[in-house]
This record gives C-alpha cells, sequence and structure tokens, in this order.
C-alpha cells in the first residue's frame, strides 16, 4: 500500500534540521586587525628654537600576523552569532600652540578584543609624552623621555635630546621605537618608529606608523613619520607645516612647534575582520565599512563609528 502522506511534525523537524547553520554552536572563526587611532603631536614655542615630539601610532592587534610591540599572532577567534561591539578610535588631536603636548587617540575594539590609542608628543616643560598603544615622542631638551607603548601592541617613543637646547623624539610604532631627537646645533626631529604590514584584506598594508618630531632649523632634514601612516614632522624656519596621521592607518600626528610649523593630529584607527561566507554581518546605523569576498570569506572594513555603541550582528 503506498503511503500518501506523512506527520507534520516530522516535515517540521526535517526542515528545522536542514537549515541549521554548523556555526550556531561553536561560533565563526574570525580573522581579525584592530588598530586605535594614533596620538597627536605636540607644539612648542618659537622662543625656545624647538619642536615638539611626534605622535605616537595606535595600538595594533591581530590573529592575522604579527601584531604590535613585537608581539607574534594573537590567538584563534570564534564569535558566537549575536551582537557584538565595534568602534573605531579617532585620532588624536594635535597639540595647542604655545608648549602643548598632542591628544592621544582614541580605542578600537572589536567584541572583546581592544586596542589603547596611541599617546600624544610631548613638549618643552613637561618630564615626558603621553603614553598609549604606542609612546608619543618626547620634548625638545633636558633629555625629556618618550612615552611608553602598550605591551603587545606597540612601541615607545625616541626621547628627547639631553642638550639644553635640542630636537624632540619621533613617536612609537608597531613595529619600532620612535627615534630620540637631534643634539644642540642640529636641532632635529627624530623620525617616527615604522608600523606592521598585514595582508588580512588579501594585499598586504602598513598601518600604525609613528609621527615625525619637530624641526627647527631650514638646514636640517624634517624627520619623516614611520611608514604606516605617520605624519611628518614640521619645520619652524622654513614654515613647513607637520603632516596628519594617515586616516584609518592609526598613523601618529607630526609634532610641529608654533603657528609657522604647526603641528598635526593622529590618524584614525581601523576594524577589519573576516567571516565565512555563509555568516551574515548586519550593522548598527553609525558604522561605516565596505566588505569584499577572498576565497572562502568575507572580509569586512569598518573605517568610522559615529558613537561608542555601534555594533554587528552575525547571524
Amino acid at each position: 500500500m503506498a503511503v500518501t502522506s506523512m506527520a507534520n511534525s516530522s516535515i517540521r523537524d526535517f526542515k528545522k534540521f536542514n537549515t541549521m547553520n554548523a556555526f550556531n554552536n561553536i561560533g565563526f572563526p574570525v580573522s581579525y586587525l584592530v588598530v586605535a587611532g594614533g596620538g597627536g603631536g605636540g607644539s612648542s614655542l618659537n622662543s625656545n628654537s624647538e619642536g615638539g615630539g611626534g605622535g605616537g601610532a595606535g595600538g595594533y592587534r591581530t590573529n592575522a600576523g604579527t601584531s604590535g610591540g613585537g608581539a607574534s599572532s594573537e590567538d584563534a577567534l570564534s564569535l558566537l552569532p549575536g551582537v557584538h561591539e565595534v568602534i573605531v578610535g579617532a585620532g588624536g588631536a594635535a597639540g595647542a600652540l604655545s608648549n602643548n603636548s598632542g591628544g592621544s587617540g582614541f580605542l578600537s575594539s572589536l567584541s572583546y578584543i581592544s586596542c589603547v590609542g596611541g599617546g600624544g608628543g610631548g613638549f618643552t616643560t613637561v618630564s615626558s609624552a603621553l603614553d598609549g598603544g604606542s609612546g608619543g615622542g618626547g620634548g625638545p631638551a633636558n633629555s625629556r623621555a618618550g612615552g611608553d607603548g602598550e605591551a603587545g601592541q606597540g612601541f615607545a617613543g625616541g626621547n628627547g635630546n639631553s642638550s639644553s637646547l635640542a630636537g624632540s623624539g619621533g613617536g612609537g610604532g608597531a613595529s619600532a621605537t620612535g627615534i630620540a631627537g637631534g643634539a644642540n646645533g642640529s636641532l632635529f626631529g627624530g623620525p617616527g618608529g615604522a608600523g606592521v604590514a598585514s595582508s588580512i584584506t588579501g594585499s598586504s598594508v602598513t598601518r600604525a606608523g609613528g609621527g615625525g618630531g619637530g624641526t627647527y632649523p631650514s638646514s636640517a632634514t624634517i624627520a619623516a613619520g614611520g611608514a604606516g601612516g605617520g605624519g611628518a614632522g614640521g619645520r619652524h624656519q622654513s614654515g613647513t607645516a607637520a603632516v596628519a596621521g594617515t586616516v584609518n592607518t592609526g598613523g601618529g600626528g607630526g609634532g610641529g612647534s608654533d603657528a609657522s610649523a604647526v603641528p598635526q593630529a593622529g590618524g584614525s584607527g581601523v576594524v577589519i575582520f573576516t567571516l565565512p561566507t555563509q555568516a551574515t554581518a548586519t550593522f548598527s546605523a553609525g558604522v561605516t565599512q565596505t566588505s569584499a569576498t577572498v576565497g572562502a570569506n568575507r572580509v569586512y572594513t569598518v573605517t568610522a563609528t559615529s558613537t561608542t555603541s555601534e555594533t554587528v550582528t552575525i547571524s
């Protein structure tokens, strides 16, 4: 006798089983790169014939290559379906003119993975620059110390020179310490420390370079920003403004002096992560992002979040 019907419960259970996601209970495997905002460059006084320290790069963490501060790749990450925090940190402000340190950058995060913003560059009358993901460069004169970097995220900034009238340090980068400023008579700022390269998007990009320190005489070479978005320092006698850290690299801003060599802000950070193509990522309204398929994964690049309460929902 032929079977002409099936119990409704059997059909229902088959449909439920057939549409279950294999990752629902174990989480989706995620590769990530999280970079915080870079620190701003410091300023100084024209009468001091000096320049401010370069801003430190934003903290750099990844499980898809080398992390900042000389750390190895971080542990594998799985994210369960649901709502997760995503924040892209802004760069720190440039130091206000007439002897002010640069502002520190702001943190970036993906779920519970977070990075510290870069430290602001120092100036003449403080004992040190600001600590951060990578430390800001020390201000000139009397061995002003560069700021410390965060372990596993970045390196320290370079010191100001020990002479009473000398160059400022470059900001620290994700892969190298900022360079110390030059001695009295040279009055040049130190270059920023280099960043780290990653191919998480399918092509190699270097991010999180430190800002160059400010320079005084027109005969001195302008201090370069570290590879990976660090801004070059300003030069007073030629009226050359510093260069800001590059957007979405976490690069530190270049140090300056006064209105003739204005310091600049740090670059904003970035959050990049991958999900298997069968997963879906839905972002809250304040998130700016792009995505592209690379092999069996979809790569999401988040370049801005309008608040510190933005999210991504993974399903």
